[in-house]
């Protein structure tokens, strides 16, 4: 499934980490403080979006006065100790890392969440040496569903969009990764279950674990 590729671009949070509840928990608690309930729809409607875009999008419906880097400072403050400590990787991901750099194909990370807690998470699971490139939605003008993040991380690999495969586990993931030309393989995770059925239109694949390709 993975053999005709020349490179393959993870997203990190419910793909390449178990990391998707934290922030559930950081959603209800941030809005505890702020005086709001979190909404049944909060999730859908954030989904994919940059780590700036969720700020603004929390600034906006909420009212919250804060400027967005205080809001986004907040967040990374109240989970930067999960990122740094507990949070640990999807169940066969370490296998198939192991198993693309056998087979000499190119990795990359394409993420909406922070640069700087994507890098304290790779390095505390002490993968951060298998990506050639970390991409996130910030350094690009929009992020997922739209492509741009995938095309960047291809642009800086130097690799053609066809020549990719992308993994993820979100509907704004998987449509991203198809607007970007690219394969994409949904992975479940259990924040997403509601939309298992859309996930699996949309993706080339969808696996339950990793281990059914490794």
């Amino acid at each position: 499934m993975i053999k005709d590729y020349t490179a393959v671009i993870f997203d990190l949070d419910g793909t390449l980490v178990d990391s998707m509840w934290i922030w559930e928990q950081i959603d209800i608690d941030y809005l505890k403080e702020k005086g709001h309930e979190l909404p049944e729809d909060l999730q859908k409607e954030i989904e994919g979006c940059s780590f700036t875009e969720t700020a603004q999008y929390f600034k906006d419906r909420f009212k919250i006065e804060d400027d967005i880097e205080t809001i986004k400072a907040r967040w990374i403050e109240m989970s930067k100790e999960f990122y740094a400590e507990k949070i640990v990787l999807k169940k066969g991901i370490q296998e198939l890392l192991d198993l693309l750099r056998e087979k000499g194909i190119k990795m990359g990370i394409a993420t909406s969440n922070s640069r700087e807690l994507a890098e304290s998470v790779l390095v505390n699971n002490k993968i951060n040496d298998y990506f050639e490139v970390l991409v996130t939605s910030c350094d690009v003008k929009k992020g997922k569903p739209e492509p741009d993040v995938f095309l960047k991380a291809a642009e800086l690999m130097r690799v053609s969009p066809e020549e990719c495969l992308v993994f993820e586990d979100t509907h704004a993931g998987v449509l991203a990764g198809k607007s970007a030309g690219m394969d994409v393989i949904a992975i479940y995770d259990a924040l997403s279950e509601e939309y298992m059925e859309e996930i699996k239109a949309s993706a080339d694949h969808y696996l339950m674990c990793y281990s059914e390709l490794v």
